[in-house]
């Protein structure tokens, strides 16, 4: 009997590869990175240890990979592409990204496993911020200085940009709470396009009210010191 092709052990290795990319994904999305074991992720990939040493090298290069190969592609319009009205742009970004967090079942590991890391950050985060947020972050804030106009800081700008991906992720990290509070706004394909058409609408009319305050008059602050004390 003659040995296996050199191509048929590449498809193999290939195949064990990505059953192990997987079943890690699914293991590090229900229970984040520091309570998985190599050892359930094998399992459930059917594989055994070595593979995980002959793939990747360690649990943490596979996390790496996981967070890598499972990333959506950006939400940001491709370079070169014809560009669609600023407000229409916003819109889009909101939207793309909104359905990306609404993924559920395997579709939604990356975005579970992103949920984490924003609050029990892992080595990984850097490389993820470097090479898949921070793009598409700087692209939101270089829309929303064309949508503001001149006259506005970069902090202001970066902060502006800021709060429109907190109004997305709210819909995420706060889905629990408003299952019991108001369950029609939870994210769903039913209402996605809602809630991106009022998230786009708030942070349009928030911008233009800065514009507008530019010209009135603004309180001054009060500072510890001379903030009225109740009498005695």
């Amino acid at each position: 009997m003659g040995k296996p092709s050199r191509s048929s052990h590449d498809s193999t290795s290939a195949d064990t590869r990505r059953q192990l990319l997987d079943a890690a994904a699914g293991v590090f999305a229900g229970r984040g990175f520091h309570h998985a074991t190599v050892r359930d992720i094998c399992r459930i990939a059917g594989a055994n240890l070595a593979a995980i040493r002959y793939h990747f090298g360690d649990k943490e290069a596979l996390y790496a990979a996981v967070l890598h190969e499972t990333a959506p592609a950006p939400a940001t319009p491709p370079a070169g592409s014809p560009l669609p009205p600023l407000a229409t742009q916003l819109r889009n970004f909101i939207h793309s990204f909104l359905a990306r967090i609404a993924e559920e079942g395997v579709a939604g590991h990356h975005g579970c496993i992103m949920a984490r890391e924003m609050v029990d950050p892992t080595p990984a985060l850097d490389d993820l911020v470097q090479h898949f947020i921070r793009p598409q972050h700087e692209w939101l804030q270089r829309l929303v200085r064309d949508l503001a106009g001149p006259g506005f800081s970069s902090a202001q700008i970066r902060r502006i940009a800021h709060s429109i991906v907190s109004q997305v992720l709210f819909y995420k990290h706060c889905n629990a709470a408003l299952s019991r509070l108001a369950p029609a706004d939870c994210l769903s394909p039913s209402n996605l396009d809602d809630i991106a058409d009022h998230i786009t609408r708030f942070s349009l009319a928030a911008i233009a009210s800065f514009k507008n305050s530019d010209d009135s008059p603004r309180p001054a602050r009060i500072s510890s010191r001379t903030r009225s004390r109740p009498s005695r």
